[in-house]
Parts: structure tokens; sequence; C-alpha cells
């Protein structure tokens, strides 16, 4: 800083300084003052004198130079590297001669080094009829708080807010059991997907059915997704068809890519691109925009954007990053046992880490940069990653049989889990409510979910 050099000065140098400089910096300083400018920003050509450490400026101007070969030898032995950085954080600012800001506040990221996590769950809730079948998704966590998971013919509800249970939903014997649920954006809809191939959309305030979809698709719908009012599903015949639930012709677009079950749908945070895995071991990533009638003619490549063909086994567990909205998480079955990780811009498998066992379920944390999965045969465990480094902060363990599917809370804070050993599990893995940040409030209740579409017939 040329303008702040060591040099000393002669008292005629001094004396030069003339008293009206000195009155202009007075008058700067009292209108900075009668800015709001804080006392702890400091100035550019002014020091901090609350962030100085005088007595260590005095001995690091006149510190010899012998003194300081020697404390740079000291420095350098390994012995010393805890003792520079303790002096370091305990005494901040020391090697400092002029400092014109304070040191900025220590980072946050600390937070996770501090942060404990309970290896047993939290609650344990037993689910009896729990189908121990890999490829279905029966287990979600709605905005309101409100869990539903399927058993049979029978939908049960549990409150996140005061604990209470409500069984719901008795689907007729002829359509079979429910193979897959999925709340709509405002978490008051429900959408099922029924063994006998059709789809039904409840209002679960009122416990009335709303409507059913027939004719989507020939077999199970063992997969659902939502965005916005376009209820995507996948079935066992291999389509992936986006149903727009607010018109009578519900289905507006089909993709075609899958040559066994679908068992695996995700849309993205923006609601632009859909994720799909299935039993052929395939995931593929499509565009709306490039999305096709059930009529439209094949392309010699397909209407994807990307076939990923990595996985060994089925890929059921998807997952897209809350906070890099190009990157996808996917997880194979049990002759594969692999997470990876893809750029779903150009295509490429970013990582690859062998998990050992079965991935059932991935979640991304909302809160830090973190990956959850879920896991079968060997110790029925959920493990949580840290990205990008892959490292495996810890297991948690319980379950006694796989973990078949994950849902988190819309705190970000609770994951619940639901195994073949029939218990529905809750964990509190992504940290406590407290620190989460206020949700925004709720419509004024005469306001109804979908208020700027149409009626669900």
């Amino acid at each position: 800083m040329a303008s702040w050099g060591l040099k000393s000065c002669s008292e005629e140098e001094s004396s030069s300084i003339s008293r009206s400089s000195i009155q202009e910096a007075r008058q700067s300083r009292l209108i900075s003052r009668q800015h709001g400018v804080s006392k702890h920003s400091g100035d550019r050509f002014i020091p901090n004198r609350s962030a100085m450490d005088f007595d260590m400026a005095f001995y690091l101007l006149t510190q010899t130079r012998k003194e300081k070969e020697k404390a740079a030898a000291l420095a350098s032995h390994p012995g010393q590297t805890y003792g520079k950085l303790l002096a370091e954080r305990l005494l901040p600012n020391r090697n400092r001669i002029l400092a014109f800001q304070a040191r900025p506040p220590a980072s946050s990221s600390t937070a996770e080094e501090t942060r404990e996590i309970s290896r047993s769950a939290d609650r344990m809730l037993l689910i009896p009829e729990m189908a121990d079948d890999y490829y279905l998704n029966v287990l979600d966590w709605g905005s309101r708080n409100i869990l539903s998971i399927a058993l049979g013919r029978t939908v049960h509800l549990w409150n996140g807010t005061d604990g209470s249970t409500l069984e719901m939903m008795m689907a007729e014997d002829d359509l079979g059991a429910a193979a897959s649920v999925s709340w709509a954006p405002d978490g008051r809809y429900l959408a099922l997907g029924l063994n006998g191939s059709d789809v039904q959309l409840w209002d679960t305030d009122s416990q009335r059915l709303l409507r059913t979809l027939r004719g989507v698709h020939r077999s199970r719908v063992g997969s659902l997704s939502w965005s916005n009012h376009i209820l995507t599903t996948g079935g066992k015949d291999g389509k992936v068809v986006n149903n727009d639930v607010r018109i009578r012709s519900h289905v507006v677009h089909s993709y075609r890519g899958h040559r066994g079950e679908v068992c695996g749908l995700r849309w993205s945070g923006s609601g632009r691109r859909l994720a799909s895995g299935g039993d052929d071991n395939l995931v593929h990533i499509w565009d709306l925009r490039r999305a096709s009638t059930a009529t439209a003619p094949r392309t010699s490549q397909g209407p994807w954007i990307h076939r990923f063909d990595k996985h060994a086994s089925a890929v059921k567990a998807l997952a897209w990053c809350p906070f890099q909205s190009n990157l996808l998480a996917s997880g194979g079955g049990g002759n594969d046992r692999c997470i990876k990780l893809w750029n779903t811009e150009n295509g490429t498998c970013l990582d690859s880490v062998d998990t050992g066992s079965q991935v059932c379920s991935l979640l991304w944390s909302k809160k830090e940069k973190e990956l959850l999965s879920s896991h079968g045969f060997g110790q029925n465990q959920l493990t949580l990653w840290k990205y990008p480094s892959f490292r495996k902060i810890i297991d948690l363990t319980g379950h006694s049989s796989r973990v078949l599917s994950t849902a988190v809370s819309p705190d970000g804070c609770t994951v619940a889990s639901v195994s073949g050993d029939e218990t529905l599990r809750f964990w509190n893995v992504f940290g406590s409510p407290e620190t989460t940040k206020r949700s925004p409030p709720k419509p004024p209740p005469d306001l109804e979910p979908f208020s700027s579409f149409s009626r669900i017939r």
C-alpha cells in the first residue's frame, strides 16, 4: 500500500501537514457517520483501530532478521502446525500491522462438523401388510406436512403436525392395490397408480374421488411425478405419459424409449426436464418441448435428450439436485449397486460410487450439499454422502429388510423410510427445524389450489 509506507517521518515532515487537511479528514468522518456508515466497515484509506493489535504491530516492525528466520523455521516444523492454526483462531489479526476492515465472521461450513446425527430412528410406526416389492413407490410426503403410504387397497395418511392418522380410500377389488402415490404440489390432491392400470385423483380434504384416468397404460402404474398441473405416469408397459388433469382428454404427451417397466420418475425443479428409470437398466432425460403424441412417428435417434446405459440393473432411484439444476443422481439395483451423477446438459457421467448394496431411493438435502441413499440386502441402511467428494458421513441402521422408499418432510429436516420389515421410521438427518428458513405464508382458505387453472374434472 504505497499511501501507507512504513518509513519514519522527521519533525519537519510531520509539521508540514496543514491544519486544513486535518479539518477535511474530520469533516469526512462526520459525513460518513451521518450517512449511516457502519463503524465496523472501515475506510479504504483510514485504518480500523478496533481491528488492530498495536503491541503485535510494534513487535513485527522491530523484529530482527534472526528472530524472523527462527520463527519461520519453527513454523515449518510438523509439530507446530496445530499451534499455528490454534493461534490464528484464538488471536485474529495478530499478523496484520495495518487493518482497514474487521475480519469477516467465521464461515458457516463448521455447521456440518458440529451437527450431530443420530444413528437410530427418532420414531417408528408399524405398517402391517407392507409389500416387499422393489418396483413400487408407495410413500410420499406432501407440502401440507401429511405423509401418505399405500398398503394394499388402503391408503394411510399421517399428519406430521399433530401425529394423527387416517385410513382412507379403499380401492375397488377389480382395480387392484395401489402401486404408487404422489402428492400434487399444493398438498391437497393425491394421485394413486393402481395395479389394474388406472390412475385415481383424490381430494384429501373431502376424502372424495375426483376422477379416474383410464386407458393410459395396459398394466400397473408403479411411478408418478407432478409438474404443476401435469401428472406424469410410468407403467409396466414401458410407457411414460403426461396427463393434464384440468381437461377431459387428459393424455397430452407420450414418451417411448423404455423396453421394460418404468419404476422411477422425477421432474426437475424447473419443470422443464423429466428423468425416467426402468427395469431395462436405462435412464432417459426428456424435454417437455420434444414430447410427442401417442401417434407421432418415432425418430431414428429417439425423442429423448439423453439415454444413460451405464447401470447394470434396474434404475428406480432418481433425484435432481436442488442447488445445481442440471445435476441428476441415479441408483442401480442389486446387480449394479452404484450411485452415478450425471450432467444432463452434455450427457456426461460426472462420478460413480459402488455402495455395496442395492440402491432403492435417493434424496438430496435442501440445506447442505449432501445426498441420502437407502439400500437393500446387506445392512438395509440409509447412507448420508457428502457432495462432491462422495465421502460417507454416516450409516443409519435399524431396518431388518431393504429400505424400499424414502420421503423428506416439507421443512427439509426429517426423512421417513419404509421397509419390507413392515415398519415406517423417521430420521432426523438434515438438521433441526429451528435452523430452517420461515416457510412462506399459506394462501387464504377461500382460495383453492390450482386457482389459476380450471377445476379438476
